[in-house]
């Protein structure tokens, strides 16, 4: 452990003797990830901003608090940050059947008439979670049972990656959606002449159309169950990736009257409506929310085959995925938004999809900049195009979990060769020397401890595989930290307000029972939040 260094700096003079502050935190181990990844004792907090961070007899004599908090040697550390995340359909989806984990189809079908059962005035049956790679055969199924069960309520239920849908006929009927019927970015699935029910990527579209907006009620309850697990999770900001400007507005509204205390960070959706909107103003900014980029998708997911390849998948022969638009919307875009503040952030796992932008942001960056377009989850790269990440000086943002959670089966997709390029942490950190992570949830789970292992130990929270998946792109600890914390920020141009503890920053800090720098791989998952503070009010 580095020496405790003291950095007592003020960020304000309060007057001639007036040294009171709100609060007081210390004999901590307090990581202020600075730039020298400074540790300290103690710090001090006024009107929700750091005043101070030391030594304990240096802060401890120069302020008094009205609240003194005792850390007795535990740590303390930047509030964490989820630079890729779907906030709002996080807190959706908490109110949809819960269909992570299953394993087999008939699994997901009982859990579903569970929870039709349960809430048996809901328009609509609605589920998230199901993956076809944990069940036998791996194969998509069709959807009769649902077609049994519920023959005159629609149901829709959206596979774990949000890329896939099985809607029963009900819903297909509603959305218009027949047998033989095309679409570009999507596939809609055909068995024997008939619909099975399988939407792949902009297939599901229209039968989301049809789903009645919620109440304002209802969004509340949503984004406030959202919060709650945030704070006890010691997150503090959250990327929501893929909002419109409807979602804006009501968030806006929210943060106002004092009902949601989430600090946001948001990229609007690509859609006219939202571009349309937002280039006229410009980015929007308070306290609480910044809305500055963009959430372009130019493919879909591995798991479902909706991933863009160079190579057609080894496990269909022939298939290749494809783009969820034509290559010229991205170069269009990329060429309007290249001569705005706003970040263009684009979805691409295929390393045909990564080329594609790669190619097109360094076209439109023209070299090194400080743009901070973002390539989200940048998951498989061809060798030959990791160094066009630091040409342009653009962001890879990842999410460790997704490589344990695909590892089990990725290979069967890629094949051995190939998949060296797949969830390449390490070799994308050195193409500009620094990386945000995330977790994508609710696509995978909201827990940063598990972000922590995946990235550090390359292993899955059963602890498989023992020797770590593909050990040479893991990231150190201190990476790891930075990159749930000041990388975060910086991704989304907020790093001179939070991701560290250092004078002048909100005081967004969490309290863990143990420190993630000291404990033991297999204690990781075990590491509980004490304690989450935003802008220095305790949340929880």
């Amino acid at each position: 452990m580095r020496k405790i260094i003291s950095i007592v700096l003020l960020a304000v003079l309060f007057g001639c003797s007036d040294r009171k502050v709100d609060t007081i935190i210390h004999h901590a181990v307090i990581y202020t990830v600075d730039s020298s990844f400074t540790v300290a004792e103690a710090m001090a907090v006024k009107d929700g901003k750091i005043v101070a961070v030391g030594k304990n007899e240096e802060i401890m004599s120069r302020y008094n608090a009205a609240e003194n908090i005792d850390a007795q040697g535990k740590a303390v550390y930047p509030g964490f940050i989820d630079a890729h995340a779907h906030f709002v359909g996080y807190g959706r989806s908490l109110f949809q059947a819960d269909l992570f984990g299953t394993n087999t189809w008939e699994e997901t079908v009982a859990r579903i008439k569970t929870f039709a059962d349960q809430h048996p005035d809901l328009p609509w049956i609605q589920g998230r979670g199901w993956d076809q790679n944990r069940w036998p055969g791996k194969t998509y199924p069709t959807n009769e049972a649902l077609n049994s069960l519920f023959p005159d309520k629609p149901v829709i239920i959206t596979r774990v990656d949000g890329h896939a849908s099985i809607a029963n006929q009900k819903a297909l009927e509603l959305a218009g959606i027949q047998a033989g019927q095309t679409i570009v970015g999507g596939a809609i699935e055909v068995k024997n002449g008939k619909l099975t029910g399988v939407l792949i990527d902009n297939a599901d579209n229209k039968v989301y159309a049809q789903i009645p907006e919620p109440t304002k009620e209802i969004y509340l309850q949503w984004l406030q169950a959202a919060q709650k697990n945030c704070f006890e999770q010691g997150l503090t900001t959250i990327t929501d990736c893929g909002l419109s400007y409807q979602d804006v507005d009501a968030i806006d509204a929210l943060q106002k009257e004092g009902k949601l205390d989430m600090r946001l960070f948001v990229m609007l959706s690509d859609n006219d409506e939202n571009i349309s909107k937002y280039l006229k103003t410009g980015p929007y900014k308070t306290d609480r929310l910044f809305v500055n980029g963009f959430k372009v998708y130019m493919d879909g997911a591995l798991g479902s085959r909706g991933a863009c390849l160079l190579q057609p998948y080894t496990d269909k022969a022939g298939w290749t995925g494809f783009l969820l638009r034509n290559p010229s919307h991205y170069d269009s875009l990329a060429k309007v938004l290249s001569g705005t503040p706003f970040q263009m952030c684009t979805h691409a796992i295929g390393d045909s999809a990564n080329r594609e932008i790669l190619h097109i942001y360094n076209k439109y960056l023209q070299g090194k900049n400080d743009k901070r377009w973002r390539v989200e989850h940048a998951q498989i790269i061809d060798p030959a195009d990791f160094a066009l990440f630091g040409s342009a000086s653009i962001v890879p943002s990842v999410q460790p979990t997704h490589a344990t959670s695909d590892m089990y089966w990725a290979e069967e997709r890629l094949g051995k060769e190939r998949l060296k390029g797949g969830y390449a942490f390490k070799q994308l950190l050195q193409q500009n020397g620094w990386i945000p992570l995330g977790t994508d949830f609710p696509v995978e789970d909201i827990s940063p401890f598990k972000t922590f292992l995946a990235a550090v130990a390359r292993k899955d929270a059963k602890g498989f595989p023992s020797e770590g998946f593909q050990k040479e792109n893991a990231l150190s600890r201190e990476e790891t930290i930075r990159g749930m914390t000041i990388w975060a920020a910086k991704a989304s141009f907020l790093e001179k307000e939070v991701g560290s503890l250092e004078p002048g920053k909100k005081a967004d800090f969490i309290l863990l029972d143990k420190d993630l720098m000291k404990v033991p791989e297999t204690e990781i998952l075990d590491v509980k939040v004490q304690a989450t503070y935003l802008g220095g009010k305790k949340v929880h």
